[in-house]
Protein backbone atom coordinates (compact mmCIF):
# COMPACT_ATOMS: atom_id res chain seq x y z
CA UNK A 1 0.00 0.00 0.00
CA UNK A 2 1.63 3.22 -1.10
CA UNK A 3 0.18 6.55 -0.09
CA UNK A 4 1.39 9.26 -2.36
CA UNK A 5 -1.21 11.74 -1.17
CA UNK A 6 -3.07 12.46 2.00
CA UNK A 7 -6.41 12.51 0.18
CA UNK A 8 -7.79 10.19 -2.43
CA UNK A 9 -6.34 12.25 -5.27
CA UNK A 10 -4.94 15.70 -4.74
CA UNK A 11 -3.81 16.18 -8.35
CA UNK A 12 -5.43 17.72 -11.41
CA UNK A 13 -8.71 18.58 -9.73
CA UNK A 14 -11.37 20.49 -11.46
CA UNK A 15 -12.98 22.32 -8.58
CA UNK A 16 -16.64 21.54 -8.20
CA UNK A 17 -18.47 24.86 -8.00
CA UNK A 18 -20.66 24.52 -4.95
CA UNK A 19 -22.91 26.49 -2.62
CA UNK A 20 -21.17 27.03 0.73
CA UNK A 21 -23.04 28.47 3.72
CA UNK A 22 -20.91 30.22 6.37
CA UNK A 23 -22.30 30.51 9.90
CA UNK A 24 -21.00 31.01 13.44
CA UNK A 25 -22.33 28.52 16.03
CA UNK A 26 -19.65 29.07 18.69
CA UNK A 27 -17.30 31.94 19.54
CA UNK A 28 -17.41 35.41 18.04
CA UNK A 29 -15.28 36.10 14.98
CA UNK A 30 -12.54 38.44 16.23
CA UNK A 31 -10.24 38.15 13.23
CA UNK A 32 -12.43 39.84 10.61
CA UNK A 33 -9.54 40.01 8.13
CA UNK A 34 -9.15 36.21 8.17
CA UNK A 35 -12.92 35.86 7.76
CA UNK A 36 -12.87 38.12 4.68
CA UNK A 37 -9.81 36.34 3.26
CA UNK A 38 -11.56 32.98 3.72
CA UNK A 39 -14.70 34.14 1.91
CA UNK A 40 -12.59 35.65 -0.89
CA UNK A 41 -10.57 32.42 -1.19
CA UNK A 42 -13.67 30.23 -1.52
CA UNK A 43 -15.15 32.62 -4.09
CA UNK A 44 -11.87 32.64 -6.01
CA UNK A 45 -12.14 28.84 -6.18
CA UNK A 46 -15.45 29.37 -7.97
CA UNK A 47 -17.88 28.65 -5.13
CA UNK A 48 -21.08 30.49 -4.31
CA UNK A 49 -20.55 31.67 -0.73
CA UNK A 50 -23.58 32.63 1.33
CA UNK A 51 -22.88 34.34 4.65
CA UNK A 52 -25.36 33.90 7.47
CA UNK A 53 -26.89 37.17 8.67
CA UNK A 54 -25.49 36.64 12.18
CA UNK A 55 -22.06 35.31 11.15
CA UNK A 56 -20.29 38.36 12.59
CA UNK A 57 -22.58 38.89 15.59
CA UNK A 58 -21.02 39.28 19.00
CA UNK A 59 -22.39 38.78 22.52
CA UNK A 60 -19.75 38.53 25.24
CA UNK A 61 -17.37 35.88 23.87
CA UNK A 62 -20.03 34.29 21.68
CA UNK A 63 -21.15 34.85 18.09
CA UNK A 64 -24.43 36.23 19.37
CA UNK A 65 -26.51 35.02 22.32
CA UNK A 66 -27.72 31.42 22.48
CA UNK A 67 -30.96 32.13 20.58
CA UNK A 68 -29.03 33.94 17.83
CA UNK A 69 -26.64 31.02 17.34
CA UNK A 70 -29.43 28.43 17.42
CA UNK A 71 -31.27 30.41 14.74
CA UNK A 72 -28.06 30.49 12.66
CA UNK A 73 -27.75 26.69 12.91
CA UNK A 74 -31.39 26.42 11.81
CA UNK A 75 -30.72 28.67 8.80
CA UNK A 76 -27.66 26.58 7.89
CA UNK A 77 -29.89 23.49 7.94
CA UNK A 78 -32.51 25.23 5.78
CA UNK A 79 -29.98 26.74 3.36
CA UNK A 80 -29.93 23.85 0.90
CA UNK A 81 -26.17 24.44 0.64
CA UNK A 82 -23.75 21.73 -0.44
CA UNK A 83 -21.59 22.55 2.58
CA UNK A 84 -22.37 24.33 5.86
CA UNK A 85 -18.98 25.54 7.09
CA UNK A 86 -18.33 27.07 10.51
CA UNK A 87 -16.52 30.41 10.66
CA UNK A 88 -14.53 29.25 13.70
CA UNK A 89 -14.65 27.08 16.83
CA UNK A 90 -13.90 28.38 20.30
CA UNK A 91 -16.66 27.76 22.83
CA UNK A 92 -20.42 27.91 22.75
CA UNK A 93 -22.07 24.74 21.46
CA UNK A 94 -22.22 22.66 24.65
CA UNK A 95 -24.44 25.41 26.16
CA UNK A 96 -27.16 24.85 23.56
CA UNK A 97 -27.09 21.12 22.76
CA UNK A 98 -30.50 20.52 24.34
CA UNK A 99 -32.08 23.06 21.99
CA UNK A 100 -30.44 21.99 18.73
CA UNK A 101 -32.85 21.45 15.79
CA UNK A 102 -31.90 17.77 15.45
CA UNK A 103 -34.61 16.81 12.94
CA UNK A 104 -33.97 19.68 10.50
CA UNK A 105 -30.21 19.05 10.75
CA UNK A 106 -30.62 15.32 10.02
CA UNK A 107 -33.02 16.09 7.14
CA UNK A 108 -30.56 18.60 5.66
CA UNK A 109 -27.81 15.96 5.80
CA UNK A 110 -30.15 13.44 4.15
CA UNK A 111 -30.74 15.97 1.35
CA UNK A 112 -26.99 16.33 0.84
CA UNK A 113 -25.74 19.23 2.97
CA UNK A 114 -22.38 18.37 4.49
CA UNK A 115 -21.71 20.02 7.87
CA UNK A 116 -17.99 20.68 8.25
CA UNK A 117 -15.94 21.95 11.18
CA UNK A 118 -13.69 21.12 14.11
CA UNK A 119 -12.83 22.09 17.67
CA UNK A 120 -15.98 23.23 19.53
CA UNK A 121 -18.01 21.94 16.57
CA UNK A 122 -17.27 18.43 17.96
CA UNK A 123 -20.13 19.03 20.44
CA UNK A 124 -22.71 19.42 17.66
CA UNK A 125 -21.23 16.45 15.77
CA UNK A 126 -21.37 14.14 18.79
CA UNK A 127 -24.90 15.23 19.76
CA UNK A 128 -26.18 14.79 16.22
CA UNK A 129 -24.60 11.35 15.95
CA UNK A 130 -26.00 10.32 19.35
CA UNK A 131 -29.52 11.57 18.60
CA UNK A 132 -29.93 10.84 14.87
CA UNK A 133 -26.98 8.80 13.59
CA UNK A 134 -26.32 11.50 10.96
CA UNK A 135 -22.83 11.76 9.48
CA UNK A 136 -20.96 15.09 9.63
CA UNK A 137 -17.43 15.99 8.60
CA UNK A 138 -14.45 16.85 10.78
CA UNK A 139 -12.53 19.36 8.70
CA UNK A 140 -11.55 22.98 8.24
CA UNK A 141 -13.05 26.21 9.55
CA UNK A 142 -13.35 29.34 7.43
CA UNK A 143 -11.02 31.72 9.24
CA UNK A 144 -8.33 29.38 10.51
CA UNK A 145 -7.99 27.47 7.26
CA UNK A 146 -9.29 29.27 4.18
CA UNK A 147 -8.50 32.62 5.79
CA UNK A 148 -4.83 31.75 6.36
CA UNK A 149 -2.32 33.92 4.44
CA UNK A 150 -1.52 30.83 2.37
CA UNK A 151 -4.19 28.10 2.71
CA UNK A 152 -2.77 24.59 2.87
CA UNK A 153 -2.82 22.67 -0.44
CA UNK A 154 -3.70 19.29 1.07
CA UNK A 155 -6.51 20.77 3.17
CA UNK A 156 -7.94 22.44 0.05
CA UNK A 157 -7.60 19.26 -2.01
CA UNK A 158 -9.37 17.20 0.67
CA UNK A 159 -12.16 19.81 0.86
CA UNK A 160 -12.43 19.72 -2.93
CA UNK A 161 -12.66 15.90 -2.82
CA UNK A 162 -15.64 16.30 -0.50
CA UNK A 163 -17.30 18.87 -2.76
CA UNK A 164 -17.01 16.82 -5.92
CA UNK A 165 -17.86 13.56 -4.20
CA UNK A 166 -14.45 11.99 -4.80
CA UNK A 167 -13.41 11.69 -1.16
CA UNK A 168 -12.74 8.03 -0.49
CA UNK A 169 -10.17 8.00 2.24
CA UNK A 170 -7.29 9.63 4.05
CA UNK A 171 -3.80 8.27 4.40
CA UNK A 172 -0.76 9.25 6.42
CA UNK A 173 2.68 8.06 7.43
CA UNK A 174 2.97 6.84 11.00
CA UNK A 175 5.88 8.12 13.09
CA UNK A 176 8.65 5.58 13.69
CA UNK A 177 7.72 5.55 17.39
CA UNK A 178 4.41 3.88 16.46
CA UNK A 179 6.26 0.93 14.90
CA UNK A 180 8.49 0.62 17.94
CA UNK A 181 5.38 0.47 20.12
CA UNK A 182 4.11 -2.45 18.06
CA UNK A 183 7.39 -4.24 18.78
CA UNK A 184 8.29 -4.58 15.13
CA UNK A 185 11.69 -3.16 14.33
CA UNK A 186 11.68 -3.86 10.61
CA UNK A 187 9.23 -1.65 8.74
CA UNK A 188 9.20 -4.03 5.77
CA UNK A 189 7.92 -6.87 7.90
CA UNK A 190 5.84 -4.56 9.98
CA UNK A 191 2.35 -5.31 11.20
CA UNK A 192 -0.60 -5.45 8.89
CA UNK A 193 -3.73 -4.35 10.65
CA UNK A 194 -7.11 -4.41 8.96
CA UNK A 195 -10.23 -3.20 10.70
CA UNK A 196 -13.39 -3.34 8.61
CA UNK A 197 -16.70 -1.57 9.03
CA UNK A 198 -15.87 0.30 12.24
CA UNK A 199 -17.63 3.57 13.04
CA UNK A 200 -15.23 6.51 12.86
CA UNK A 201 -15.99 9.11 15.52
CA UNK A 202 -14.32 11.65 17.78
CA UNK A 203 -12.85 15.12 17.49
CA UNK A 204 -11.72 17.54 20.17
CA UNK A 205 -10.67 15.71 23.33
CA UNK A 206 -11.79 18.48 25.71
CA UNK A 207 -15.26 18.61 24.20
CA UNK A 208 -15.69 14.82 24.18
CA UNK A 209 -14.72 14.63 27.86
CA UNK A 210 -17.26 17.38 28.63
CA UNK A 211 -20.00 15.16 27.10
CA UNK A 212 -19.21 11.98 29.07
CA UNK A 213 -22.25 11.03 31.13
CA UNK A 214 -24.61 13.12 29.00
CA UNK A 215 -27.09 11.96 26.33
CA UNK A 216 -25.00 13.84 23.75
CA UNK A 217 -22.08 11.43 23.60
CA UNK A 218 -22.74 8.57 21.15
CA UNK A 219 -22.41 5.07 22.59
CA UNK A 220 -20.11 3.68 19.92
CA UNK A 221 -19.04 0.05 20.28
CA UNK A 222 -16.13 -1.32 18.26
CA UNK A 223 -15.43 2.05 16.68
CA UNK A 224 -12.33 3.98 15.72
CA UNK A 225 -11.93 7.00 18.00
CA UNK A 226 -9.87 9.95 16.75
CA UNK A 227 -8.75 12.77 19.05
CA UNK A 228 -7.05 16.16 18.81
CA UNK A 229 -6.58 19.24 20.98
CA UNK A 230 -4.70 22.50 21.21
CA UNK A 231 -3.38 24.77 23.97
CA UNK A 232 -3.51 21.87 26.43
CA UNK A 233 -0.47 20.77 28.42
CA UNK A 234 0.30 17.03 28.08
CA UNK A 235 -0.65 16.39 31.73
CA UNK A 236 -4.11 17.81 31.05
CA UNK A 237 -4.40 15.63 27.95
CA UNK A 238 -3.41 12.61 30.04
CA UNK A 239 -6.04 13.50 32.64
CA UNK A 240 -8.71 13.66 29.95
CA UNK A 241 -7.60 10.36 28.41
CA UNK A 242 -7.83 8.89 31.92
CA UNK A 243 -11.45 10.04 31.98
CA UNK A 244 -12.16 8.18 28.72
CA UNK A 245 -10.34 5.09 30.03
CA UNK A 246 -12.13 5.08 33.38
CA UNK A 247 -15.50 5.63 31.68
CA UNK A 248 -14.84 2.50 29.60
CA UNK A 249 -15.00 4.45 26.33
CA UNK A 250 -11.53 3.61 25.02
CA UNK A 251 -11.94 -0.06 25.99
CA UNK A 252 -15.03 -0.31 23.79
CA UNK A 253 -13.19 0.85 20.64
CA UNK A 254 -11.14 -1.13 18.13
CA UNK A 255 -8.44 1.56 17.76
CA UNK A 256 -7.52 5.09 18.85
CA UNK A 257 -6.06 7.62 16.40
CA UNK A 258 -4.21 10.61 17.81
CA UNK A 259 -4.25 13.74 15.69
CA UNK A 260 -2.39 16.94 16.46
CA UNK A 261 -1.85 18.11 20.04
CA UNK A 262 -0.07 21.43 19.81
CA UNK A 263 0.46 25.01 21.03
CA UNK A 264 1.34 24.06 24.58
CA UNK A 265 4.41 25.04 26.60
CA UNK A 266 6.42 22.57 28.63
CA UNK A 267 8.00 23.81 31.87
CA UNK A 268 11.61 22.52 31.77
CA UNK A 269 12.40 22.56 35.51
CA UNK A 270 9.00 21.15 36.38
CA UNK A 271 7.98 18.65 33.70
CA UNK A 272 11.42 17.01 33.65
CA UNK A 273 10.89 15.00 30.47
CA UNK A 274 7.10 14.60 30.77
CA UNK A 275 5.87 15.39 27.28
CA UNK A 276 3.26 14.36 24.72
CA UNK A 277 5.14 11.17 23.79
CA UNK A 278 5.12 10.26 27.49
CA UNK A 279 1.32 10.48 27.45
CA UNK A 280 1.01 8.33 24.31
CA UNK A 281 3.42 5.71 25.72
CA UNK A 282 1.43 5.65 28.98
CA UNK A 283 -1.90 5.32 27.14
CA UNK A 284 -0.54 2.25 25.34
CA UNK A 285 0.18 0.59 28.72
CA UNK A 286 -3.43 1.23 29.82
CA UNK A 287 -5.29 -0.33 26.88
CA UNK A 288 -5.00 -3.36 24.65
CA UNK A 289 -6.37 -1.28 21.79
CA UNK A 290 -3.86 -0.11 19.17
CA UNK A 291 -3.02 3.60 19.48
CA UNK A 292 -1.74 5.27 16.30
CA UNK A 293 -0.41 8.82 16.09
CA UNK A 294 0.32 11.37 13.39
CA UNK A 295 -3.24 11.59 12.00
CA UNK A 296 -3.21 14.84 9.98
CA UNK A 297 -6.08 16.46 11.80
CA UNK A 298 -6.52 19.16 14.43
CA UNK A 299 -5.48 22.78 14.82
CA UNK A 300 -2.87 22.47 12.08
CA UNK A 301 -2.79 23.80 8.49
CA UNK A 302 -2.55 20.35 6.85
CA UNK A 303 -5.75 18.57 7.76
CA UNK A 304 -7.77 15.83 6.12
CA UNK A 305 -11.57 15.62 6.19
CA UNK A 306 -13.05 12.74 8.16
CA UNK A 307 -16.63 11.41 8.06
CA UNK A 308 -17.82 11.41 11.68
CA UNK A 309 -20.26 8.56 12.27
CA UNK A 310 -19.49 6.68 9.06
CA UNK A 311 -18.39 3.05 8.83
CA UNK A 312 -14.79 2.95 7.65
CA UNK A 313 -11.94 0.50 7.13
CA UNK A 314 -8.58 1.15 8.77
CA UNK A 315 -5.50 -0.42 7.22
CA UNK A 316 -1.99 -0.18 8.63
CA UNK A 317 0.93 -1.69 6.75
CA UNK A 318 4.40 -0.77 7.90
CA UNK A 319 4.27 2.96 8.50
CA UNK A 320 1.44 3.53 6.02
CA UNK A 321 -1.98 4.07 7.55
CA UNK A 322 -5.18 4.49 5.57
CA UNK A 323 -8.76 5.22 6.59
CA UNK A 324 -11.03 4.24 3.74
CA UNK A 325 -14.75 4.88 3.33
CA UNK A 326 -15.15 4.75 -0.44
Amino acid sequence: MSLGHTCSDTCNHTHGHRHIYIYSPSSAVRDKAAFRRGVARLRALGHEVEIDEAALSSHMRFAGDDATRLAAIGRAAASGADVALISRGGYGLTRILGDLPFKPLAKAIERGTKFVGLSDFTALQMALLAKTGAVTWAGPALGEDFGAEAPDDIMEACFDDLLVGHGEGAGWRLPASDLASMKRKDADKAPVLRLRGATLWGGNLNVICALVGTPYLPQVEGGILFLEDTNEHPYRIERQLTQLLNAGIIGRQKAVLMGSFNRFKLVPGYDRGFRMQTVVDWLRTQTKRPVFTGLPFGHVPTKVLLPVGQKVDLMVEGRDALIYWG
